[in-house]
């Protein structure tokens, strides 16, 4: 196993609504190379794939202004100071974004959007059970259409391209693998 690389100084260079930037200044512990790396400082965060009773899922569709377009996902958001843990961000997550509530929450699986400069981790829980329980709670700026597919639908999606946000696309593979395992696993 190779040894972690040692961080010499770390600068904080700007901070943001959702994330810090910093600056670490590392050196390697194979070969002594020294190295600036731009670190994006982040809170974990959530994606729930909503199942209702009866098997469809429940979908969002927003605008995301990195691509300019609307894009169709999951409910999911940010871990914050207020939440108790990360099911319980996947529970306000939906609530707020769907107006829908469930009754189970499972954590299926968990990812590290890009190592290579982001500090979180995204946690995907699936909720079984997901019934309409009032109106959505947006945040400002935010404004999202639910709609529910069937899960065959769903998986045109992602096979056709309509479903290209990575961390959506990552939760799916996390329950198709929960899907395959036997009862039990």
């Amino acid at each position: 196993m190779r040894r972690k690389w040692r961080i010499l100084s770390s600068e904080e260079r700007g901070r943001f609504p959702i994330f810090s930037v910093r600056v670490d200044r590392s050196v390697s512990p194979e070969t002594g190379c020294e190295r600036d790396w731009t670190i994006l400082e982040t809170n974990d965060w959530v994606n729930v794939i909503p199942l209702t009773p009866e098997g469809k899922v429940v979908l969002i569709r927003q605008y995301r202004a990195g691509t300019g377009r609307y894009t169709i996902e999951i409910p999911g958001g940010g871990i914050d100071r207020g939440d108790e843990d990360a099911e319980a961000a996947a529970r306000r997550e939906l609530r707020e974004e769907t107006g829908y509530r469930a009754a189970r929450f499972t954590r299926i699986g968990t990812v590290e959007p890009n190592p290579a400069f982001q500090t979180n981790r995204c946690h995907t829980y699936l909720a079984r059970g997901a019934v309409s329980d009032g109106a959505q709670a947006l945040d400002p700026g935010e404004e999202i259409e639910v709609f529910e597919a069937e899960e065959t639908e769903v998986r045109r999606m992602l096979r056709e391209g309509e479903i290209t946000h990575a961390l959506v696309v990552a939760a799916f593979f996390w329950y198709e693998r929960l899907r395959g395992l036997p009862r039990g696993g």
